[in-house]
């Protein structure tokens, strides 16, 4: 068995009380306090995570627009310097290579962050169909990354930093900003459903900033938080994880991240004809969120019927930490989408009533 990679924060672990667990071949801390805890702390007031497990892919070049343009759903076109964007790479038959984000550093530079454990087959998708003036770099090693979440987060960061975190707007970065006297590209960005930045930096400037944020955050209640609550977190706002809700057989329309989908932009990218086929016919499948009304936790793979009939998979599902109630989200055909419809679920062999709802399961208010 090969061995498990380590992220620079490694070590820190312990000192916090991680428990660590093989995440896709990454031995990365599940909690550290508890997962419940975690989850609230970054409700209510902020958390700090390590991902630098993430992928750091640079596409630079005076060709880097086109050949983007090329590979991505969305429309990079649209990007000034300074900001971020949510977009997809797409196989030829619509499938998910994987869904990422991508920065505009400059007009011939930019940014691409990869989830981990597609960091080797996205870049070898992007190196297969390279084009000259644009070179692809994978410089994952060069970067770590945290990500500081909650409420609280911008006003503990604030002091660390004499930039003005309220210039940096949602889905907005500045590069070479300050924190506790390390360089690093601050974005509002996140993956939680609150307020919150991602920082990256060398591995050097993420392992002195875990220990500063953490410590300048302790009186606000800020903690460190690991996969666990992570998961939930993403999860009850409804932001897709690649190998559950976006896999190579689940398109982004279907996954319900069409937003990420341009497909009247200029440029053809790959999987564009299968996409717009699926448009125009109608997908025949697509994400619901289900309520348990039985007792019971709808957990990733479990089937879903109607009238004894199975009619989809549930891709995600738990406790929901902040609303009390056993909810999932299944991947089903789309006439039973419906908010209201009753479907079963498939729990250990017992077939348990649910009720289709409406989606994101939670959206922070804007007043927080």
């Amino acid at each position: 068995m090969s061995e498990l990679k380590r992220t620079p924060l490694f070590e820190s672990y312990k000192k916090y009380g991680g428990k660590t667990i093989d995440f896709g071949g990454w031995e990365l801390p599940v909690q550290f306090s508890g997962i419940k805890q975690e989850h609230e702390a970054v409700r209510t007031k902020a958390g700090l995570f390590d991902v630098s497990h993430m992928g750091e892919i640079t596409v630079e070049g005076p060709e880097s627009l086109a050949y983007l343009q090329r590979m991505l759903t969305n429309d990079v076109s649209k990007l000034k310097t300074g900001q971020a964007q949510y977009t997809v790479l797409c196989y030829e038959d619509g499938g998910t290579v994987d869904d990422l984000l991508v920065y505009k550093l400059t007009d011939e530079r930019y940014l691409l962050v990869v989830n981990a454990a597609n960091i080797e087959k996205d870049f070898d998708w992007l190196k297969a169909h390279a084009q000259d003036g644009a070179e692809v770099v994978n410089r994952s090693e060069e970067y770590g990354q945290l990500a500081f979440q909650g409420p609280l987060a911008e006003s503990v960061l604030q002091r660390l930093t004499d930039t003005d975190l309220t210039d940096i707007k949602f889905f907005r970065f500045q590069e070479n900003v300050d924190v506790a006297g390390r360089n690093v590209l601050v974005s509002r960005t996140g993956y939680t459903g609150e307020d919150g930045f991602e920082i990256y930096g060398s591995p050097e400037d993420i392992i002195a900033l875990w220990g500063a944020i953490l410590e300048e955050g302790k009186e606000d209640g800020a903690v460190p938080v690991g996969l666990g609550a992570r998961d939930t977190l993403r999860f009850e706002a409804c932001l897709a994880l690649y190998g559950q809700e976006l896999t190579k057989d689940i398109s982004p329309l279907e996954a319900g991240i069409g937003f990420a989908v341009k497909l009247k932009k200029d440029a053809d990218f790959i999987g564009k004809e299968a996409l717009l086929k699926q448009k125009e016919e109608g997908i025949v499948r697509k994400l619901t969120g289900l309520e348990m009304l039985d007792k019971g936790i709808p957990r990733p793979g479990y089937k879903v019927f109607k009238d004894g009939e199975e009619i989809g998979h549930v891709t995600t599902g738990t406790q929901s930490p902040t609303l009390g109630k056993n909810i999932g989200l299944a991947l089903v055909g789309t006439e039973f989408t419906e908010p209201g419809t009753e479907v079963e679920v498939e729990v250990r062999n017992r077939r348990l009533k649910a009720v289709t709802v409406e989606t994101p399961f939670y959206k922070r208010s804007t007043n927080s």
